[in-house]
C-alpha cells in the first residue's frame, strides 16, 4: 500500500476569482485605509510619536504639528495658544511631555542685544541628534565682551542734599542737551552728576551761571564721554563757599532754601518769592501791569 504524503493537501485548491482571493480579505470591522500617495506638502512622522504609549493625545498632536512647521516658526506657549483652542495651561503641559520624552530640547543663549532667550529644538527621532546644541549657539554667536567702562570722576557733594535742591540739579543737567546736543546724558550719569551741581547751587551760584560753566568753551570735536567732562568741570571750577566772619569760626548765617514761585527752582532767601533769574521778568511784568 502506498504511503500517503502528510504534507500534501487533502483536496485540490479551488480557484478563486475576483475579490474572493484569500490574500485580499477585508476585515468586517475596524479601520480601513483609503490612502493616496502625497507628492507635495507632507511631513514624515514616525510611529514612535504617532503611536507613543505614554504621550497624551494632545502631546502627540502638538508634536506632529511642531514637526510639520518650517524652521524659525514660533512655538512658544502664547503663539500656540493663539493658534489652537486648548489654552496656555494644556499646551504648556503638552510641551513638557514632549520635552520629557526627548521630542523637544531647550537651549538658552544670549542674543546680540544682551538678552538671554530660550530656543526650542524639535527632534523627530529622540536620541539621534543631528544638530548639536553648540551648533545652534554658533549660528547666533554671543556678542563680544566689552571692556568695563571706567567709572566717572567723583563730584563735589552738597552739605545739605535737600530733595528740592537735587531735583533742581537734575533738571538743569537734563536741560543741557538743548544748549548742546552732545550733552545728552543717561539717567545713571545724571544721578552721578546731580550732587555736584547741587553743591554749586548750594553756594549761591545761579542755575544760569552753572549752565554757563558747563557748556562754555567745549571742545569742537565729538565728546567721547560728556559726563566725565562735566564731572571734571564741576570739581575743577567749584566756586568757594560763602565768606566766613573774620573774628569767628562759625560761618555767616545763611538763609533757608526756598522754592521759586516762578520756576520751582531752589534758592536761598529769608522768605518765599522768586529766584534771581525770575526777578527781572517779574519786575517787567509788574511794570507792564
Amino acid at each position: 500500500m502506498d504511503t500517503q504524503n502528510p504534507n500534501a493537501p487533502s483536496h485540490a485548491h479551488t480557484p478563486v476569482t475576483g475579490k474572493k482571493h484569500s490574500n485580499r480579505r477585508r476585515p468586517h470591522t475596524g479601520l480601513i485605509h483609503d490612502n493616496t500617495r502625497h507628492t507635495t506638502r507632507f511631513t514624515v512622522i514616525g510611529n514612535h510619536l504617532a503611536q507613543h504609549p505614554e504621550l497624551s493625545l494632545l502631546a502627540i498632536g502638538l508634536g506632529t504639528h511642531i514637526q510639520s512647521l518650517p524652521a524659525g516658526a514660533r512655538i512658544d506657549i502664547k503663539s500656540l495658544a493663539a493658534r489652537f483652542p486648548e489654552g496656555t495651561t494644556r499646551i504648556a503641559a503638552a510641551l513638557r511631555e514632549l520635552e520629557t520624552h526627548g521630542y523637544l530640547r531647550r537651549v538658552r543663549e544670549r542674543v546680540p542685544d544682551g538678552r538671554i532667550i530660550t530656543r526650542t529644538i524639535s527632534c523627530n527621532q529622540p536620541g539621534h541628534r543631528t544638530t548639536d546644541d553648540r551648533t545652534v549657539r554658533r549660528s547666533h554667536p554671543a556678542p563680544k565682551k566689552r571692556a568695563p567702562r571706567k567709572p566717572l570722576p567723583a563730584v563735589p557733594q552738597p552739605a545739605y542734599p535737600a530733595p528740592t535742591l537735587l531735583q533742581q540739579a537734575t533738571d538743569l543737567l537734563a536741560d543741557l542737551r538743548r544748549h548742546d546736543p552732545r550733552l545728552l546724558l543717561s539717567t545713571c550719569d545724571t544721578a552721578h552728576l546731580a550732587p555736584g551741581v547741587a553743591a554749586w547751587l548750594e553756594r549761591d551760584v545761579s542755575p544760569t551761571a552753572v549752565r554757563h560753566a558747563l557748556t562754555t568753551d567745549l571742545p569742537p570735536e565729538a565728546l567721547h564721554r560728556p559726563a566725565a567732562l562735566l564731572a571734571h568741570r564741576l570739581t575743577a571750577q567749584l566756586p568757594p563757599p560763602p565768606p566766613f566772619r573774620a573774628s569767628a569760626s562759625a560761618p555767616i548765617a545763611r538763609h533757608p532754601l526756598q522754592t521759586c514761585d516762578g520756576c520751582d527752582r531752589a534758592f536761598r532767601a529769608p522768605a518765599p518769592g522768586h529766584c534771581r533769574d525770575c526777578r527781572p521778568e517779574r519786575a517787567e511784568l509788574l511794570e507792564a501791569a
